[in-house]
């Protein structure tokens, strides 16, 4: 049995951290084909438990039916939508509730052994806490979501939307920084100064860009305003004034999108300033100027992928492609960070 004091490194524990990791990223990416396919809203009710088990029998159906179609989308969007119909939106919405519930598993079960068993190096148990504290609130803010959309919306509000994905992506950079500690230890010392703020600050603007993203599509902003460079032949979109400053912000298409893209070439700028600095810099070391290059690579391959999804009007795997490739972005910046700190 291992002792807190022996160690403070676990290779068994990393490689749980990592794992939960890609499982949050799969709940991103249906989650994201949830949103593209109009299927969140197909489940009206929140049960964390006995919701983990699907409609069994024709009753069950037609009684999950039923409570859909009471919901404005189905009244105003959705009349006449068939059973099967009804089957195929549902299936979306079970998958990503299931492999929330999935992830709690995964992240509470090994969590309680490496605990018993005292193979959790002491520095993170209260880490691991916190990031599985973090993973029930993504669960309650999910719900409330899509609680917005049950009354009054057709969809969910997009500001909720963006709390959701916020925290999704959050703990997804938070997973990577605690397993790459778990795998390594606790740094020797560490090396504060310009690389280290510039990589800060290299996160805080990916996180924005991602925050303004789902802004783009809880508003279906990127369905209208197809072409580029332009916006319908102009740099400004006619509609980019909402009814006063967070409507302008958070519910007009013209201005979100607008937003999304001026952030994007802002980052690809700084990707490639990045890159040139870690190449020339004596200062980092060769693993962490090529995640440097990674970074800029992937930035300019998502900006890429951004225009694609937007020209194409936002083919489902497109924009799929686009959410993997920024949550890709996201894990490489915060891995140059956590490098940069240590000699």
């Amino acid at each position: 049995m291992t002792s807190f004091l022996r160690s403070d490194r676990s290779t068994p524990v990393a490689a749980w951290l990592f794992v939960v990791a890609a499982l949050v990223l799969a709940m991103v990416v249906v989650g994201g084909a949830t949103r593209l396919t109009d299927s969140g809203l197909s489940i009206t009710e929140w049960k964390p438990v006995t919701g983990a088990i699907p409609p069994l029998s024709d009753e069950d159906w037609a009684a999950e039916f039923a409570l859909y179609k009471q919901i404005p989308q189905y009244q105003q969007l959705n009349q006449g939508m068939s059973l099967a119909a009804f089957q195929s939106i549902y299936w979306w919405e079970w998958g990503h509730r299931f492999l929330g519930r999935l992830v709690g598993v995964v992240f509470a079960l090994p969590f309680a052994w490496f605990l018993i068993r005292r193979e959790l190096p002491k520095r993170l148990i209260w880490r691991c806490a916190g990031l599985f504290a973090l993973g029930g609130l993504q669960g309650a803010v999910g719900w409330w979501m899509v609680a917005s959309g049950l009354t009054e919306r057709v969809s969910v509000a997009p500001e909720r939307l963006t709390i959701h994905l916020g925290l999704a992506f959050a703990l997804l950079g938070a997973l990577v920084w605690t397993a790459l500690d778990a795998w390594n230890g606790s740094p020797r010392q560490t090396l504060p100064g310009p690389w280290t703020r510039r990589a800060a600050a290299l996160i805080g603007l990916i996180y924005l860009q991602i925050l303004l993203g789902a802004l783009v599509a809880g508003n279906d902003a990127g369905l209208v305003y197809n072409d580029w460079p332009l916006m319908n032949g102009a740099l400004i979109p006619k509609d980019y004034a909402g009814d006063g400053l967070w409507a302008t912000l958070a519910h007009t298409q013209g201005a979100v999108q607008l937003h999304h893209r001026l952030a994007a070439y802002l980052l690809v700028g700084v990707g490639v300033a990045l890159a040139l600095g870690a190449w020339r810099s004596r200062y980092l070391t060769d693993d962490a100027r090529v995640i440097a290059l990674a970074i800029s690579a992937s930035i300019g391959l998502q900006a890429v992928l951004g225009v694609a999804t937007l020209m194409l009007g936002v083919p489902i795997w497109l924009g799929i492609a686009h959410q993997v490739m920024a949550a890709l972005v996201l894990a490489l910046a915060v891995s140059f960070a956590w490098r940069v700190r240590r000699p």
